[in-house]
C-alpha cells in the first residue's frame, strides 16, 4: 500500500515545479528578445530574402557628343535572357530548352543543362546583350511551346558610331556597362545612371505572388556629356596620323593633340594605331596581329596571352596625356620665351657662334649640323634650331630663373586634364640643375635628357604664343540631363600669367619665320595664304640605348597660325620612325601643315596670298568640252593653262584633265576633237629619288602634268620622295602628277 505524500513531500514537488515554470518562462522569454529585439534584424532579413525576389533594370548610360552634337558614343536597348530552373516543369522541358536556345543564341548546350539543374534558382542568365533579332527569336520560342521558365529582361549596349575615331579619349565601357578608360571613365558617374528594380513577393513554393505584391523602382538614366572634341577636325588629325605611320614605318605609335590656344579647349586628340571601342579587345595593330597568329599556330600559349594582354593595355593608353618622353627642340620655344621675357637676349644684334658643338663641364655637346652654322642671331638660333646657341642662352637665363619658368609653364606637375591616366613629368631638381658643371641645364634648355607628356608641352607653348596665359586644357564642355537640359558648362580657365603679353608676340612673331622662311627648319609646314608659326623636335631616346649607341629618336612638329593671332595649335609626334631622314623637320612638319591645312579651310579661315603666292597657286580647269577649239584655247590662256589638240575636228569632244580639278599654272591641258581609238592611258614612271628637274622631264615626256609640293625643283639638292599616283599605277594622259620634293640635306 502506498505510502500517502507527506506535507513535506509537496513542499518539494511544489517547489521543482515553481522553479521548472520559471526557467522555462525566462528561457522562452530570453529567446524571444533574442529573436525580436537583438537579432530581430537579421532574421527580418533572412526572411524578405526568402520572401522576395528582385530583378535589376538597367539604366540607359548617357550619350556622349562632339562639340556640334554628333553622337559619339550612345546606348541602344538589348536584352539579356535568363531562365528560372524552378519553374522547369520536368527534364524533357530542360531539354527542349538546351536544344532551341544553344542554337539560337549560340552557348554550349551542356552549360544551359547545367544552369538548368539548379532547382532552387529563379535567375540564371544565359547570354547578355542580344540584339533584338535574336531576342525575337527567342520570343517566339517560348510563345510557340508555351515556356515559362525562360525569361528576357531589357538592358543597354555601349555603341560608337564612328568605330575608332577618338577611341583613346572616349575609352570604352566593360560587361557590367562601367567605363574603362578614357571619358567614359573619368565621367562614369555621371552618365552610368542609377539602376531600377523589380520586388517581387513569391509563396512557399517559389511561386510569384499576385501583382500587389510587387514593387517597382524606375531606373533612372544617366546624363550625356558634350566634348571640346570636334568630329571633323578629329578626323582631319586621325587620317593624317594613320598616313604618317605608314609612310615613316613608325614602330611606337604616333600621337597628336589640336588645341585652342585661347581656351584650353581641345579639338582633337589621337594616337595611332588605336581600337575600335566597339570591339576593344581586337587588337587594331596589324603588326601585333601578325605576331599573334604567329604565335598561336605555334602552339606559344603563354607567350600569346602575355603579347595579347600587353598588346590590349598598349593600345588603351591615351599617348597623348599617358606617355612622357623628351621633347627636344620643340622645348626651344620655352627657353626661348624665358629668355626674351627676362630680356637676356634680343631678336637681331645679339650673336652665337655655333662651331658644330660646345663644350660643357667637359663633355662635347653636338648640334644636329655638325659643319655648324657659325655666327647666327637669336632669330637664326631658333630659324635653324641651333643647339649650341640654345645652350648659350640657358647659361645666360641661369638655373634658377631656368627652373622657375619651367614650374610656371606647368611642367612640374599634371595639367589635371579632365581624362585619366595623366602621367607625371621627369624634370631635374633644383638642386641638380643648378650644378656648377651647368651640364643639366646646357641638355635641358634645347629639350633634352627630362621628360614631359605631349599635352604639357601643347599647354605651355600655347601660353607661350596666347598672350602669356597658361590655360587649364580640358575635353568636357557641357553635361546635359536625359532630356537635354544643360546641368553644368566647363568655362575655360586661366591659370596664371607666365610672360608679358610683348613677349607673347615676340615668340610668336619668331617662330613664323621657322615655317616662311625658306631656309626655316619648319618650311615644311609652310601653307600659302595662312601664316603659320612652328618648331621642329628630334629628340634622342636616351633611355633605350643599344650598345650604348642612340639607336631611337622620337619627331616631331609644333604649328599654329595664325601667327599674328593665334587660335589653333597642332603637336605631332611619331615615335620611333623607321627611314633613312627621321628629322622632325623632314618628317613631321608635313603632316602638321597638312592637318593646319584642312582644319583652318573648313574653320572658314580665309587665305590671304601675297603676290609670289597668287602666281604660283594651281588654277581650277574650266569646262571646255562642247566648245569651240578655239574657245577652249582662248578660255585655258587666259588662265595661265596650256593646250595640246588631238585630232583634226573642229569641236573639244573630251578634255583632260576634266572641268573642276586643281592644275599649277604652266600645265597643259588635253583636247580630244575627235573619238581615240587608241589608249589614252599610259603607266606613271618612277620619280622617287630623282632630283626636280629630272623627276619634271621623266613626267613631262610620259604625257602627264607635274605638280610639285615642297620645295621647288629648281633647288640642286631637291629630291622627290613621293609621288601620286604611285609609279606603274596607269592613269589618263595630261593628268596631274603630284611629286613631293624635299631638301636631302635638311634636318633639324
Amino acid at each position: 500500500m502506498a505510502k500517502a505524500p507527506t506535507n513535506k513531500m509537496r513542499i518539494r514537488m511544489n517547489f521543482v515545479l515553481t522553479v521548472i515554470l520559471v526557467v522555462g518562462f525566462a528561457t522562452l522569454i530570453f529567446r524571444l528578445y533574442q529573436i525580436q529585439i537583438r537579432d530581430g534584424q537579421n532574421y527580418q532579413k533572412l526572411a524578405l530574402e526568402q520572401q522576395l525576389r528582385s530583378t535589376t533594370i538597367s539604366a540607359k548610360r548617357g550619350s556622349i557628343f562632339d562639340r556640334n552634337m554628333k553622337t559619339l558614343a550612345a546606348s541602344a536597348t538589348v536584352w539579356t535572357v535568363f531562365i528560372s530552373p524552378a519553374q522547369i516543369a520536368d527534364e524533357a522541358e530542360l531539354s527542349l530548352i538546351a536544344d532551341k536556345l544553344s542554337v539560337i543564341l549560340e552557348v554550349d548546350r551542356q552549360t544551359i543543362i547545367d544552369r538548368g539543374k539548379n532547382k532552387k534558382s529563379y535567375y540564371e542568365i544565359i547570354k547578355n546583350k542580344i540584339e533584338k533579332t535574336v531576342a525575337d527569336k527567342v520570343t517566339r520560342f517560348v510563345l510557340e511551346n508555351n515556356i515559362k521558365s525562360v525569361n528576357l529582361e531589357e538592358d543597354t549596349k555601349r555603341y560608337y558610331p564612328y568605330g575608332s575615331l577618338a577611341s583613346t579619349v572616349l575609352g570604352f565601357t566593360g560587361s557590367e556597362n562601367k567605363g574603362a578608360y578614357g571619358v567614359e571613365s573619368y565621367y562614369d558617374k555621371f552618365l552610368s545612371g542609377t539602376p531600377g528594380m523589380v520586388v517581387s513577393a513569391k509563396n512557399a513554393k517559389g511561386a510569384d505572388m499576385p501583382f500587389r505584391y510587387q514593387q517597382l523602382y524606375d531606373p533612372q538614366d544617366g546624363n550625356s556629356v558634350v566634348l571640346t572634341i570636334d568630329e571633323v577636325v578629329q578626323h582631319f588629325l586621325e587620317k593624317h596620323l594613320e598616313t604618317a605611320v605608314v609612310e615613316h614605318n613608325v614602330q611606337n605609335r604616333a600621337a597628336g593633340i589640336v588645341m585652342n590656344v585661347k581656351t584650353g579647349e581641345i579639338l582633337g586628340m589621337a594616337t595611332k594605331p588605336d581600337f575600335d571601342p566597339n570591339q576593344p579587345l581586337v587588337i587594331g595593330d596589324k603588326n601585333i596581329t601578325a605576331q599573334l597568329t604567329k604565335l598561336k599556330a605555334n602552339g606559344e600559349e603563354e607567350a600569346y596571352n602575355s603579347l595579347l594582354r600587353q598588346a590590349q593595355f598598349d593600345q588603351w593608353r591615351n599617348k597623348a596625356i599617358s606617355d612622357p618622353y623628351e621633347p627636344g627642340s620643340v622645348f626651344k620655344i620655352i627657353t626661348a620665351s624665358t629668355a626674351l621675357d627676362l630680356n637676356v637676349v634680343k631678336e637681331t644684334g645679339d650673336y652665337f657662334t655655333c662651331p658644330g658643338y660646345l663644350v660643357v663641364a667637359g663633355r662635347r655637346k653636338a648640334c644636329w649640323k655638325t659643319a655648324g652654322h657659325g655666327t647666327i642671331d637669336f632669330t637664326q638660333a631658333i630659324k635653324f634650331s641651333c643647339n649650341p646657341a640654345f645652350m648659350m642662352v640657358g647659361a645666360r637665363i641661369g638655373a634658377v630663373s631656368f627652373y622657375n619658368y619651367v614650374d610656371c609653364f606647368g611642367f612640374l606637375e599634371p595639367t589635371k586634364i579632365d581624362l585619366p591616366g595623366e602621367a607625371d613629368s621627369y624634370f631635374y631638381p633644383l638642386s641638380l640643375l643648378a650644378k656648377e658643371s651647368g651640364e643639366e641645364l646646357a641638355s635641358s634648355s634645347f629639350g633634352q635628357t627630362f621628360k614631359v607628356t605631349p599635352i604639357q608641352l601643347i599647354t605651355a607653348a600655347s601660353a607661350a604664343v596666347n598672350g602669356g596665359k597658361l590655360m587649364q586644357p580640358f575635353v568636357v564642355k557641357q553635361v546635359l540631363d536625359p532630356e537635354g537640359n544643360v546641368i553644368s558648362t566647363t568655362q575655360s580657365q586661366e591659370k596664371r600669367q607666365v610672360i608679358a603679353q610683348g613677349t607673347s608676340k615676340r615668340i610668336a612673331s619668331l617662330l613664323e619665320h621657322v615655317v616662311k622662311d625658306p631656309d626655316g627648319s619648319g618650311k615644311y609646314a609652310y601653307i600659302p595664304g595662312y601664316r603659320v608659326g612652328g618648331k621642329t623636335g628630334t629628340s634622342e631616346k636616351l633611355d633605350k640605348k643599344v650598345e650604348g649607341q642612340v639607336a631611337y629618336r622620337v619627331a616631331s612638329f609644333l604649328g599654329f597660325a595664325p601667327a599674328d593671332d593665334p587660335e589653333i595649335m597642332v603637336l605631332v609626334l611619331l615615335d620611333e620612325p623607321h627611314m633613312q631622314n627621321i628629322y622632325g623637320s623632314v618628317i613631321a612638319a608635313p603632316v602638321v601643315g597638312g592637318i593646319l591645312s584642312d582644319i583652318l579651310s573648313y574653320l572658314g579661315v580665309e587665305p590671304q596670298y601675297t603676290e609670289s603666292e597668287l602666281a604660283a597657286l594651281d588654277v581650277s580647269v574650266p569646262y571646255v568640252t562642247d566648245s569651240m577649239i578655239h574657245d577652249a584655247q582662248s578660255k585655258l590662256t587666259a588662265l595661265g593653262l596650256k593646250n595640246k589638240v588631238i585630232g583634226s575636228g573642229t569641236k573639244v569632244l573630251k578634255q583632260i584633265p576634266g572641268s573642276g580639278q586643281p592644275m599649277p599654272k604652266g600645265g597643259t591641258v588635253l583636247l580630244y576633237t575627235q573619238e581615240e581609238k587608241k589608249d589614252t592611258k599610259a603607266q606613271v614612271p618612277n620619280v622617287v629619288g630623282m632630283s626636280g628637274q629630272q623627276a619634271n622631264k621623266a613626267i613631262l615626256n610620259a604625257g602627264f602634268n607635274i605638280k610639285i609640293m615642297g620645295i621647288g625643283i629648281e633647288k640642286s639638292t631637291s629630291v622627290a620622295t613621293k609621288q601620286t599616283p604611285a609609279a606603274g599605277e596607269s592613269a589618263e594622259l595630261g593628268s596631274v602628277i603630284t611629286v613631293q620634293f624635299l631638301d636631302k640635306e635638311a634636318a633639324g
